[in-house]
């Protein structure tokens, strides 16, 4: 089936059209201080036609496996995880300037996230062939958020599926992994 762009997709964002949508997958948090717990992520790519498309992004789990470290978030778990573990929104947009040497393919990236916990994220990076790879350039939080220093995020679409990755510096410790994730399109723009 031939990819079509969304209806009113801004053509600045055009390298970044295969994201749009609803996209719905499990994955699993691990971290220093925090035990391996599996979750459910709703990542929502959309657009009104800017320059730009807005992200809405929801981890969660289930009460039991916050409290035990067990519980099973999958899909034939039966009821929706009832915990939120974090929520985040932003604006993706594809920098109108070029670096140097940056592949013909490949698009610079300027991503601004905010997470409900109060942390705001200035990301760039660059998209092209499927793949997003996203590092801070400046996170900022308030004096009760968590303390994050950096972060990284990669995006790639495998066989259909959306690939998620974060990693973070975070609580005193270098940057490493934190979370992971493969999602299904739910939905189209």
């Amino acid at each position: 089936m031939p990819f079509a762009f969304p209806e009113g997709l801004a053509p600045e964002v055009y390298p970044l059209a295969w994201l749009v949508g609803r996209w719905r997958g499990e994955g699993v948090i691990e971290y220093p201080g925090i035990d391996e717990t599996p979750f459910v992520h709703d990542l929502v790519f959309d657009h009104d036609g800017g320059p730009y498309l807005r992200v809405e992004s929801t981890l969660r789990v289930r009460s039991a496996a916050v409290a035990d470290g067990e519980g099973d978030a999958g899909p034939d778990a039966g009821d929706e995880p009832d915990t939120v573990w974090s929520t985040e929104n932003g604006y993706w947009r594809v920098s109108s300037d070029r670096p140097e040497g940056l592949e013909d393919d490949r698009h610079a990236l300027e991503v601004l996230l905010t997470d409900a916990s109060g942390r705001l994220s200035l990301f760039l990076g660059v998209a092209g062939n499927g793949r997003v790879d996203l590092a801070t350039d400046f996170v900022a939080r308030t004096s009760t958020a968590a303390e994050v220093t950096a972060a990284k995020r990669l995006y790639g679409l495998v066989e259909g599926q959306l690939m998620w990755v974060e990693e973070l510096a975070a609580f005193g410790h270098p940057l490493g992994s934190y979370a992971s994730a493969k999602l299904d399109r739910i939905t189209e723009a």
